[in-house]
Formats: structure tokens, sequence, C-alpha cells
């Protein structure tokens, strides 16, 4: 099968620090190329990939000195692969809605994975015009907020199998990784931490957009509990910092998509305590994987219980269920349905 990765453009593939769906679309190429097809990936031109790549603009946007208007890049990359486009059996897009007017349009087969969150009212406005685009979804939560749009699968993100490796024995401190932003709760795992009297280590991204709320409300709480902050990591400074701590904490507050770390924590071994907000029950198993909770009070109970979970359950519920394998498996068999009936 020849298929077209359509990636946004703000992260390299895969991200050189900070980044899901960048990720999990690197992941998601390597495997179906490793399982001979023919990929062209549609991405920045530092992407790293064994296919073909396509790129509109040399550096991914994000990290680069001077600021680029990211509409601009992403045209010019729709133009890119319109130019190109009877090369491919079916295209696969990651750019979110920005590709529809293109798309209803053209005879082409196409499906979009929707990586963000679906609970914003100008959503429903949108599909009420597109409402024939066939969308993937990332986890069966984010999918509830638009029921009635063209769902034509639920995929869940996957981790090649020997990315992690196993750690047996539980570390000395609770990790935290992502964005420090409102809806990631990094406050509410810091007050963990202080109740606990546990080391909180934190590894994340402050966006231009969060740089006040973290320097008037977050920097503040730190003078208050035992914690480091990290800042971005990259893949290999993520293994051994979730395979040696003694939990993540994913104390989300918004309806989280999916929420790749968890998985990447629990392929190491270590279990997830997380609110029970989005994606969050479908991926952590309560009491087996590790805890889904409420409130503060039942996260710092269930931190007393956590030698309770099997890191090795941990590992096997993410080789069961969350491998690129298995990601790569879902979406072929979606390509085939929408190529074939």
């Amino acid at each position: 099968m020849k298929i077209a990765q359509v990636a946004p453009l703000y992260e390299r593939v895969p991200p050189k620090l900070y980044g899901g769906t960048e990720r999990v679309i690197h992941y998601l190429t390597e495997e179906l190329i490793a399982q001979g097809h023919e990929v062209t990936l549609f991405a920045s031109g530092d992407s790293l990939t064994k296919g073909r790549l396509i790129a509109p603009i040399e550096e991914a946007l994000r990290l680069q000195k001077q600021k680029k208007d990211p509409l601009v890049y992403h045209i010019i990359m729709l133009e890119k692969l319109f130019q190109c486009i009877e090369q491919f059996d079916i295209i696969h897009y990651h750019i979110d809605f920005l590709h529809f007017p293109f798309s209803n349009r053209c005879t082409k087969k196409h499906l979009t994975t929707l990586h963000g969150r679906l609970d914003l009212p100008d959503l429903d406005i949108l599909y009420r015009h597109f409402d024939r685009i066939p969308v993937v979804s990332i986890s069966y939560s984010q999918r509830s907020y638009l029921p009635w749009i063209n769902w034509v699968g639920t995929v869940y993100h996957g981790v090649p199998e020997d990315l992690y490796a196993f750690y047996p024995e539980s570390g000395k401190y609770l990790a935290f990784v992502g964005r420090i932003s409102p809806e990631k709760g990094v406050d509410r795992a810091i007050e963990i931490a202080k109740l606990t009297g546990m080391d909180l280590k934190i590894a994340a991204k402050v966006d231009d957009v969060d740089k006040e709320y973290f320097r008037e409300i977050i920097l503040p709480l730190f003078k208050k509990a035992p914690v480091e902050f990290i800042g971005e990591i990259g893949d290999e400074e993520k293994k051994k910092f979730l395979g040696e701590a003694y939990a993540l904490l994913f104390p989300v507050n918004w309806p989280e998509p999916f929420g790749l770390v968890m998985i990447e924590s629990m392929a190491c071994g270590t279990p997830v305590i997380g609110w029970r907000n989005g994606s969050v029950p479908e991926i952590v198993v309560d009491g087996k994987t590790g805890y889904i909770i409420d409130s503060i009070g039942e996260g710092v109970k269930k931190l007393r219980q956590i030698d309770r979970i099997d890191r090795k359950d941990c590992r096997k519920h993410v080789l069961n269920h969350f491998t690129a394998s298995k990601m790569a498996q879902s979406y072929l068999s979606i390509y085939s349905k929408l190529l074939y009936g």
C-alpha cells in the first residue's frame, strides 16, 4: 500500500524534546514501512524516517530562533501533497481540520486522526459543514463530545516494544512529564509531593502562552515542596527518568485525549496515578497498573499503596494493548475499509 502521512510542522518527526503527536506519527510511519508498505512522510526537513520525506520547511517551527507563521508552511505542505496526490492509495492526516476544504473536493481516499480536545463549542459548528470527513479518535472518551461525526475507528497510541527497558525495582521519586499549563495539573502533583514528603521531579516544557502562569502560580509552589524542575527532556533521558521513578503522577484536569506518557511510564514498569479525566480510565487499569483518583487526598492514600502494584503487570499491559505494531495494524484495517469497503 502507498500511504502518505501528513504531520504538523511544529515539531520534528520524531520530536527532539517534548511532543506526543509527532512521536506517534514517527512510530506509525516506521512500523508501516517495517511491515512492507511504501510510506511518504510530509513533515519538517529535520525529520527522521526510512521512508520518503517531503518537507515544506527545513526545520520544525517551535525550536526555530526566528518565529515563522505556521499557517504559511502548512498551506505549502498541502500544496506539495496535492501536486503528487495520485501517487498514493490513501492519505493519513494528522493536522486537525486544516485540510478539510481541500479533501472534501478530492476523490482520493483519506482519514484524519484527531489528536486534540474536542470539547470546544466551535468544533460542533465546523463538523456540521464537514460531517462526511472520515475521522479517527485516539480514545473513546475523546469522541464522546462529537459522537455524531463520521468516526471510522478508534486507535490507541502505541510505542515500539523494545523502545523502553523494564525497570523491576521502584525508584525513590515521583515523576511528572508534560507541559506546564493549567490543564495538566502540575500544581496537584506538587501538593501531593508536599503532603507525602516525596521528591517530585518535573520534566516539562513551558510554552510562551504559559510563561506567566509558570512564573506567577507554579514557581512559588516550588518553595513549599521537595521539587526539582528539570525542563524538557528527549527520548533517551525520558527512559531513565520514567524507569527510575516510584510512580508517574498524571493529574490532568481536562479531557485528555490520550496521554502518551502514561504508556511510556508503564512500559518501563512504573505505575501511574492519574485523575479520572479523559482517557485515563481507558489507559490505566485501576489497582493493577496504577490508580485512578478523584482528589489530592486520594492520591496521597494511593501512593502509600503503590507497592501493591506489580511492575511486571504494568509492562505486560502495554505489550498487550499499546504497541506500535498493534497501532499500525489497526490503521491498516481502517485504510482497507476505506479503500475496499
